[in-house]
């Protein structure tokens, strides 16, 4: 546990952490359950980005629990919700817009650990963010692919 940040300043970075945690979760069962659900459809190469991002979600989560419990508190285990099911062109969007919420989430919360001055933590966030642009930026390509 850090004792440069007061009792607050932690409680404030673990709540949002485990926001963070939460979108995680959700964002490991969506690509997993699409990968899943998206077998025998139009592209195997799309299952496969499923799942490789599903990977990558795996790593943050376990990067946000290991921060909220060096700060002293417990990770949450509870997911965002999770959409699920639909033709694949549904499920790439839903992965979309859930990319979204975390980059618009994280960049908040990037915000608040500059205010604290927990630069361990926005670094963090920061590196996280740059993951989720990427995947965003996946799913807006392909997208913009499959509409002609």
């Amino acid at each position: 546990m850090s004792i440069l940040l007061s009792k607050i300043e932690r409680e404030k970075i673990i709540k949002a952490l485990n926001i963070d945690i939460g979108l995680e979760i959700g964002a490991i069962i969506q690509y997993i359950m699409h990968e899943v659900m998206a077998e025998g459809m139009e592209s195997p190469a799309i299952m496969e980005k499923f799942e490789s991002i599903a990977r990558e979600e795996m790593k943050h989560l376990e990067k946000f629990a290991d921060r909220v419990n060096y700060l002293g508190g417990i990770p949450n285990t509870k997911p965002a919700p999770v959409k699920v099911g639909g033709v694949i062109k549904k499920m790439m969007q839903d992965d979309l817009n859930g990319e979204y919420t975390a980059i618009k989430t994280y960049k908040s919360h990037i915000k608040m650990c500059e205010e604290i001055g927990d630069t361990t933590t926005r670094l963090m966030i920061e590196e996280i963010l740059t993951d989720e642009e990427e995947h965003a930026d996946t799913w807006e390509t392909i997208l913009q692919k499959t509409v002609k």
